[in-house]
């Protein structure tokens, strides 16, 4: 349960596929990284605290992801200029994949209700899938502490 929503997703299930924009206008799908991990992690938006200190979290331990044989995927319903602005803004190495449809984030789950500041709206919920290199579903986060996360799916994955 990740804060609110019920995620419809489990582990050793098949990730569902994708095909869309990400920073620098290319385009990217799930089966382009089979053979790999695959982190997937899902943020609310671009350039906010919380976003901002996971991405550079995980900026701060890519060479760790590419040694453990794993690519790091950032999501979020922003757009490909948004994503490009983030990651020129903190040296981003790795790909943000933009889902303004909306069609990755309700695929796995994570678009739904949110509460902030009394406030009640739809949003993508902070969740990371971490995706084994057939294409199933090896772990999942529901609950994520944006500056300790990184090193939580690195440790799963060498421990895979």
């Amino acid at each position: 349960m990740a804060k609110g929503i019920e995620l419809s997703l489990k582990e050793g299930d098949k990730a569902p596929a994708f095909k869309t924009s990400t920073n620098g206008g290319t385009t990217v799908q799930l089966k382009d990284f089979k053979g790999k991990y695959v982190v997937l992690y899902f943020y609310p938006k671009d350039n906010t605290p919380g976003c901002n200190k996971e991405a550079c979290a995980f900026r701060d331990r890519h060479g760790e992801f590419g040694e453990a044989n794993a690519v790091v995927l950032g999501v979020s319903v922003d757009s490909v200029k948004s994503h490009d602005k983030f990651v020129d803004k903190f040296d981003l190495p790795f790909q943000l994949l933009s889902d303004e449809s909306k069609e990755i984030v309700n695929a796995y789950g994570v678009w739904g209700q949110k509460q902030f500041m009394g406030r009640t709206f739809d949003g993508t919920h902070r969740v990371t899938f971490l995706i084994d290199p057939k294409g199933k579903i090896a772990r999942i986060w529901p609950k994520v502490k944006p500056e300790t996360h990184p090193a939580e799916v690195l440790e799963a994955i060498q421990a895979l």
